[in-house]
């Protein structure tokens, strides 16, 4: 399972997530403590946002903690919202059109989960991408894929709802074509404006999510693991939740998917 960590709040140097604190994401990638593998070795990847609509992006297949590179741009940037993530491959080879974050006009995504079934099921859900979205796939993992199902039903919108559908889609899908479904989902996507993640599984094993304040006052990070040893300065983000993070603070909601999409889908089909 992979490993990520992403910021909202006065601008920050992104080394404080990433290379600076005890348990930093690049820590993480040699020794995570809270999930099933400890390394997260199959390459890793920035996005953060400045003074354009679109966010900058580096990402590459070494592992994070054998790269000065990362270590010196996270040293040098400073953005006032970016997310990090170090991959352990489930879907997709090691190559950089698979590492983490993925990125379409202003909107940035990373994921930590798995879609159970992803070959057998990954034509249908490619087949309900319009031409736009379908040449924005340059890699070959579930987690791509289901990005830009989200954005299909409208993520610019109305984020957590597109994203609720994609999943829900993705569910009725597995079950329809393989007669079991699981979706293990904690993700954080952005607009540039507000960051938004969703922690959520078919099953009772969602992927881990913690929140913690961090930098100025109104600053908070949301993470794999928490950072450091100090559980006062953590909080645990339930299962079946989604998280929002915008002008007025951090803001935690219920989330549960819609199989609206794949019933839809289904009439037309008839």
């Amino acid at each position: 399972m992979c490993r990520w960590a992403a910021y909202r709040g006065e601008p920050l140097f992104i080394e404080e997530l990433v290379s600076s604190p005890a348990h930093s994401l690049i820590e993480q990638s040699v020794c995570a403590t809270r999930a099933k593998t400890s390394t997260n070795a199959d390459g890793f990847g920035l996005a953060w946002y400045g003074d354009r609509a679109e966010p900058g992006r580096f990402r590459d297949v070494l592992p994070a903690w054998s790269d000065c590179n990362l270590k010196s741009i996270a040293r040098q940037i400073r953005s006032r919202l970016f997310l990090a993530h170090v991959r352990a491959a489930t879907h997709g080879a090691t190559r950089r059109d698979n590492c983490h974050p993925f990125v379409l006009g202003p909107w940035s995504f990373m994921h930590n989960g798995q879609i159970d079934h992803f070959d057998r099921i990954r034509r249908s859900m490619e087949a309900m991408l319009d031409d736009t979205h379908f040449n924005a796939r340059h890699g070959t993992t579930d987690s791509e894929l289901l990005f830009l199902l989200a954005m299909q039903f409208g993520m610019a919108e109305r984020p957590l709802a597109a994203m609720a559908e994609a999943i829900g889609f993705v569910e009725g899908l597995s079950r329809h074509m393989t007669g079991e479904a699981r979706v293990r989902f904690t993700a954080a996507f952005s607009d540039g404006a507000t960051l938004y993640a969703v922690r959520y599984s078919t099953d009772e094993f969602a992927p881990t999510l913690y929140a913690g304040p961090m930098g100025a006052e109104g600053g908070y990070c949301l993470v794999s693991e928490p950072l450091d040893d100090n559980s006062e300065s953590w909080v645990e983000v339930p299962a079946g939740s989604a998280v929002i993070l915008g002008e007025d603070g951090l803001n935690i909601a219920g989330f549960t998917p819609d199989q609206g999409r794949l019933e839809t889908r289904e009439r037309e089909m008839a």
